[in-house]
């Protein structure tokens, strides 16, 4: 390239380049002589500028220029920094399989970046940019920080940003991002934090965000003030520290708002304090290191799941969000830890089949947690009934665990056909299934009241007169209801009349007693 050949501003960064000095275009300045040519740009990086003195660092910095031209960079290797700031590309630049040392375009307008398989030993800064067209760092190496903050990636019903198996060995700083379009870095590794806070991602019926299989050493946060609208997708996402939204309002109405399958987490996943989702919340599968929290927030789908916690491991599970779940929570087979729930935001159809809790934080009354059970959708299923009594259990509360079970049982009563229930109705008055043993001493001591009270007004007359004992009406009613011991009061005396058949009535009384007091206490042991 010939020095009598470049502009004003082209002579000043060709001098200064040797130095790394700065050129900055006044603002204002007439588009003439704030161009700057993509191939006098590509000839300094390239090598072919002016030589360096020992003691020289060179860099390429200018600021406020006009870039025309395509600045082609494919496959090259670059040594010096590259920084150009608030400048305009009328072409999108290509750094394909390019090495670089640092690039920084801090404010500048570009009609989009084609940075795939690009290897870059330092930062890449984006910060401020506007992008008419896609971002792509696909497979791209970033040994620094990859900076996004308070960028604008305009690419609608597109990819706008696509970094699939990007490596970043820093942060990637997206705070304040605007996009709209899609946001995929499926497979990405990020050796730092993802900072999303008060981002905004826009791309209706489609994924606003696809984190799928990223892997984040740090801190994975989208709050405060992070909106999507669209799918947010982190299924199989491994996190070292904790996922964060608290604040953040999540858009994808009558479908998965938030899809976070077999997701790994060492901390926390904090999904509350003013979190909004409109659409659903998946979780199937996610281990949890600690606490999964829901404190506080609003998560709406009529009609729909909300919320799907199966097969989710948490120590701890907060679902006192601000208001009940507008749709079905399904927490089927999940390991809850501690569980943290109040009345007044619990859900109208809850899923409970095989789900296990720890601890109940709250446990409140047998009667009312009957109601939280009653809110399920599966129809009769003994085990939620039975890790409910066994939490209780732990607690010492056995007569609460005891109300539990019962209420298991006439649950169970109530899905059958009504001859198979009857015996069941029988055991349920008699002693409450085993479960209220005092039941059948009270019948019994009724019983014997009522007979002894009968039969030592009108005593029987004895088979055999004097060879029958005297006659004792309490012993004789006992003889008649206890089926097992005898006091030889009913083998001496013949009732007639209407003392037969109260003797016939106590008779089998005193069987169905024994009968139901055996298979009552029975299952009650069984289920210690």
């Amino acid at each position: 390239m010939r020095l009598d050949e470049l502009g004003t501003v082209e002579r000043e960064l060709w001098d200064s380049f040797a130095r790394g000095a700065a050129v900055e275009v006044p603002a204002g300045a007439p588009a003439t002589e704030s161009a700057v040519r993509a191939d006098v740009i590509a000839a300094l990086l390239l090598g072919t500028g002016p030589g360096t003195d020992p003691g020289d660092r060179p860099a390429l910095r200018l600021s406020g220029a006009r870039i025309t031209g395509r600045l082609d960079l494919s496959f090259a290797e670059i040594t010096v920094p590259v920084v150009l700031a608030d400048c305009r590309f009328d072409e999108v630049p290509l750094l394909q399989g390019a090495r670089m040392r640092e690039l920084a375009l801090p404010g500048s307008r570009l009609p989009g970046l084609a940075a795939d398989t690009a290897r870059i030993d330092g930062r890449l800064v984006l910060a401020g940019c506007r992008l008419t067209g896609a971002l792509v760092l696909n497979r791209a190496q970033i040994v620094g920080d990859l900076d996004l903050r308070e960028a604008v990636v305009t690419a609608r019903k597109a990819e706008a940003i696509s970094a699939v198996h990007v490596a970043v060995s820093g942060d990637a700083l997206c705070s304040h991002l605007a996009v709209q379009g899609g946001f995929r870095i499926s497979g990405g590794v990020i050796d730092g934090e993802f900072d999303l806070e008060g981002a905004s991602l826009s791309n209706p019926g489609g994924h606003a965000l696809d984190a799928y299989h990223v892997q984040i050493t740090e801190d994975f946060t989208f709050h405060p003030g992070f909106r999507a609208e669209g799918r947010i997708i982190l299924s199989g996402a491994t996190v070292s520290a904790a996922i964060g939204f608290c604040g953040a309002l999540l858009d994808n109405a009558g479908d998965v708002a938030l899809e976070a399958v077999d997701v790994s987490v060492t901390r926390n996943v904090d999904l509350g304090q003013g979190l909004t989702v409109v659409g659903g919340v998946q979780l199937d599968g996610s281990r949890i290191g600690t606490q999964l929290s829901f404190r506080d927030a609003t998560l709406t789908r009529p009609g729909g799941t909300a919320l799907s916690l199966r097969l989710v491991q948490a120590r701890e599970t907060d679902l006192r969000t601000r208001r009940p779940v507008d749709g079905t929570v399904d927490a089927r087979n999940a390991r809850l830890g501690t569980l943290y729930d109040t009345p007044d935001t619990w859900p109208a159809r809850l899923r409970l089949a095989e789900a296990t809790y720890d601890a109940l934080a709250h446990p409140l009354t047998a009667a009312e947690r009957l109601d939280w059970l009653g809110r399920g959708t599966d129809g009769y299923l003994p085990q939620p009934y039975e890790q409910l009594a066994a939490a209780y259990r732990r607690l010492g509360h056995e007569d609460e665990a005891r109300t539990v079970l019962l209420a298991k049982q006439r649950h169970r009563r109530a899905t059958l056909p009504p001859h198979s229930g009857a015996w069941g109705h029988v055991q349920d008055v008699t002693v409450g299934y085993g479960y209220r043993p005092l039941r059948a001493g009270l019948w019994l001591l009724a019983l014997l009241v009522c007979g002894a009270v009968f039969f030592g007004a009108h005593p029987p007359a004895p088979l055999e007169a004097g060879k029958a004992p005297p006659f004792n009406a309490v012993f004789y009613t006992l003889d008649l209801l206890v089926p097992i011991i005898t006091f030889g009061q009913e083998a001496a005396f013949a009732p007639c009349g209407t003392g037969q058949w109260l003797a016939y009535g106590l008779t089998a009384a005193g069987w169905i007693l024994a009968t139901t007091v055996t298979a009552g206490i029975s299952r009650a042991i069984s289920r210690q």
